[in-house]
């Protein structure tokens, strides 16, 4: 009957990492195992996999994919976006194809407005750091300490316009960029958000 219990427990943990993580069952285990049962020091230790897995495959040709159109109800908010991958087959996979609706929704949500920070314009981001620079003087902080301000404030503008840096709306513990990344370590193909249009009635 101890025994029992033991194992309804852990079935239990790997039943909720899993869907944290979105990782397999095995690799729940197995890092359930090493951190004796840390949900917490689990997530971490299957994020550092998954991105390093990611990494190795992110100089693989992603010339696949899907366009995909999500619409929010009742109609007048929709996303239009670019999800590369290197196969037709992945591409035709279900779970690509909800990884596409995921990111679409949370796009519709939260309206990023860039992919990632590397397409940020350099303009953009002087002007954000000089209304962050003025806000601090305007506030008294010290010059010493106005630069550490200003790059703290421009990491948040990158979390906030960003995409990939975003929390996802399903699920504030991972990031787009995490998620995708998951998507990666899960199907063993370099995955790519190519592009998006956000569209809203009314909006220019």
């Amino acid at each position: 009957m101890k025994g029992d219990t033991i194992v309804q427990i852990a079935s239990d943990l790997i039943r909720e990492l899993r869907g944290k993580s979105g990782a397999g069952i095995l690799d729940c285990k197995k890092a359930l195992e090493e951190t004796q049962g840390d949900i917490g020091k689990a997530m971490t230790i299957l994020r550092e996999r998954g991105k390093a897995k990611a990494e190795k495959k992110a100089s693989r040709s992603a010339t696949e994919g899907l366009i995909f159109a999500y619409i929010h109800p009742p109609g007048k908010l929709g996303v239009l976006l670019e999800m590369n991958c290197e196969t037709d087959f992945v591409a035709r996979n279900a779970e690509f194809q909800n990884l596409c609706k995921d990111v679409a929704m949370h796009i519709t949500a939260f309206a990023p407005q860039y992919i990632s920070r590397k397409d940020v314009p350099e303009d953009v981001v002087k002007k954000e750091g000089k209304i962050y620079a003025t806000q601090a003087r305007n506030k008294g902080k010290p010059e010493k300490i106005i630069e550490k301000i200003v790059d703290g404030r421009i990491e948040k503008f990158y979390k906030t316009v960003c995409c990939l840096e975003q929390s996802f709306a399903k699920n504030e513990e991972v990031t787009i960029g995490e998620l995708i990344q998951q998507m990666i370590a899960k199907i063993g193909e370099n995955i790519v958000l190519k592009r998006f249009v956000r569209f809203k009635v009314g909006e220019e």
